[in-house]
């Protein structure tokens, strides 16, 4: 039997939930949209529309509702992938990426959704957290000055 979670990250979009997540699940595997929700009579938009999409990325269950231009995303808030290996990385950058997405540094972008996402490697702790303080501060150093990551580049650095 699955448990259900009790909690669920919402996203708040102006008017695009649907093709957010229709994106969404399209980019990560074994991911599925469970339910759209419509407006009816009492609104708050035209019977019909879109008003929250409840999906799901990989297990993980969050809900997109079409809220209107009052809040938006920020990276405040940011969905973390982490990824094994370089080619991993590259997949899903490139895919948040397209189509107007914007980069920022240290693996962190922003798609055209204005959902902003961390695509990390599972090894990135344990090359900034190096016993040795000099390793550390290099792989730190090399980590500050990219923008997507790069483990081979990380490697280098650390090593010296």
């Amino acid at each position: 039997m699955r448990m259900k979670h009790k909690i669920t990250t919402s996203l708040w979009f102006d008017n695009d939930v649907e093709a957010a997540a229709n994106f969404y699940v399209s980019t990560f595997p074994d991911s599925r949209i469970v339910v759209v929700s419509r407006c009816g009579e009492a609104g708050p938009g035209p019977v019909g529309s879109v008003l929250a999409v409840r999906f799901e990325l990989m297990g993980v269950e969050l809900v997109g509702i079409n809220g209107g231009p009052h809040f938006k995303l920020s990276e405040a808030a940011s969905l973390m992938i982490d990824c094994e290996t370089q080619d991993e990385i590259d997949h899903y950058w490139d895919a948040l990426i397209a189509g107007g997405g914007s980069h920022s540094q240290c693996g962190w972008l922003k798609d055209r959704f204005g959902l902003s996402w961390q695509v990390t490697s599972s090894r990135l702790p344990g090359l900034i957290a190096d016993p040795d303080p000099a390793r550390a501060a290099r792989a730190m150093r090399a980590m500050m000055a990219m923008t997507k990551i790069d483990l081979a580049e990380l490697d280098r650095a650390q090593a010296g």
